[in-house]
């Protein structure tokens, strides 16, 4: 592939695809057993990098061939072979190492190192810093931008650093002063695919380059013509816009927002000004709540303090959660046990009521219970064993049943003796009219 001889060149081309499209991995473990040699001049897929740049052909049909097996060597997608897991990072690694400086090397021949001063006004007319921008250079640029698009949206880490290290957008984007709009459109379509990947490390490496500004100039340059480079630029803006890519938002509309607004055919510009004065606000109104609640805080605790000094002797917390002082115990105590005193003078008060009441009912049980000979054990009011023998010994055994039950009653208010007494004194008047009879 390095002789001069068109037809061995291309023959050899020939060659080279085939196997690549066989099996890409051979081809990388070859190139990679290659380098460890120490010919790093003459490594193949060094080479086959050469001969796309400088394909003689004005359409450059032989570089758009060596391209795309280029694409095919370097896609993960088919590195994800089972036998060999470390065929990517190795491959990757190699590449970017030995090879992509010299993919790169026109990129950086073509466009000027040149970075803006900062007295730069925005949307003025520059001089094409590209040169030569002729055709066939174009096309030979817009080739390489392609394969390194595919990087941005592949190789993640590794490009990453590759861009940052070496400045690889700024350099770039300076193609966006080309005359030739296909290509303009290819520099454009890598920085989309940058954007697109929404990572806060492009975005601050964006942001601190000041990285727009070249894309603002061309679309303003472009004036109010509708074609694709007017229609990319704004889809551009438009996916961050839609994506709410909060910094790259505050960073167009604080250093941008003047100069667009003349643009008013498409609502995106408004609409990134409305979506950051909207995250403004939430930020004053989160700070602003933020400091409220701090403030609202120190309030309470010095309340708090300053009610402790004033009100000393208060319980601060709940009386459960802190036990009673000696004295409020004892004055307790006292008023308990002065309740208890009267609830037992109100109960022997009405001790001889009660004791009346259950001695005639009992004695009359009793005639009953004589009379009938049979012993009555179905009633719960008169409570009698089976046979007494006279009326004084009924009611000796009532009244000392009597009396304590009346003494329960004063220590402790059951309610079952509540209801026992309800049921004596509905119980007595279905038997007095048999006494009378």
């Amino acid at each position: 592939m390095g002789m001069d001889d068109l037809q061995v060149r291309a023959a050899a081309t020939d060659i080279f695809s085939y196997l690549v499209e066989f099996s890409p991995s051979m081809v990388r473990e070859f190139v990679m057993q290659e380098a460890q040699q120490g010919d790093y001049d003459i490594l193949l897929i060094n080479v086959v990098i050469e001969q796309m740049i400088c394909d003689t052909d004005p359409e450059l049909g032989g570089a758009v061939q060596l391209m795309g097996l280029l694409r095919t060597l370097i896609d993960p997608e088919n590195m994800l072979a089972p036998t060999n897991k470390t065929e990517k990072t190795e491959f990757l690694s190699f590449f970017y190492k030995y090879c992509m400086h010299v993919l790169t090397a026109p990129l950086l021949a073509n466009t000027t190192d040149e970075k803006p001063g900062k007295d730069a006004v925005v949307g003025t007319n520059k001089i094409s810093p590209v040169c030569p921008d002729n055709f066939q250079t174009a096309q030979l640029l817009a080739l390489i931008l392609e394969l390194l698009t595919f990087c941005v949206e592949h190789h993640t880490y590794h490009i990453k650093n590759y861009i940052m290290n070496r400045d690889l957008l700024r350099r770039v984007l300076v193609l966006m002063n080309s005359k030739h709009t296909f290509l303009a459109l290819c520099a454009l379509r890598f920085m989309r695919r940058i954007v697109g990947l929404k990572d806060e490390f492009y975005n601050r490496y964006i942001i601190k380059g000041n990285l727009f500004e070249p894309v603002i100039n061309a679309l303003l340059d472009n004036g109010t013509r509708y074609n694709l480079l007017n229609s990319a630029v704004i889809e551009l803006f438009e996916f961050i816009r839609v994506e709410d890519i909060k910094s790259l938002t505050a960073h167009i509309v604080d250093n941008f927002s003047e100069v667009l607004e003349s643009i008013e055919y498409v609502q995106t510009f408004k609409g990134l000004k409305s979506k950051y004065e909207q995250e403004k606000d939430r930020q004053s109104q989160r700070l602003s709540r933020y400091r409220r609640d701090a403030r609202t805080l120190e309030d309470d605790e010095e309340l708090w303090f300053n009610e402790d000094d004033d009100d000393e002797g208060e319980a601060v917390v709940p009386p459960i959660e802190k036990s009673k002082p000696e004295d409020d115990f004892s004055d307790n105590y006292g008023k308990f046990i002065e309740a208890k005193k009267a609830k037992e003078s109100e109960d022997k008060e009405n001790l001889p009521k009660r004791a009346s009441g259950g001695a005639f009912k009992f004695t009359f049980a009793h005639s009953t219970v004589a009379t009938n000979g049979t012993n009555s054990t179905n009633s719960k009011t008169t409570a009698a064993s089976p046979a007494i023998p006279n009326s004084s010994s009924s009611k000796t055994i009532n009244s000392a049943a009597i009396v304590t039950k009346a003494g329960l009653v004063g220590l402790v208010d059951y309610p079952d003796d509540e209801e026992e007494d309800e049921e004596e004194e509905t119980a007595s008047p279905r038997k007095r009219p048999r006494l009378g009879t």
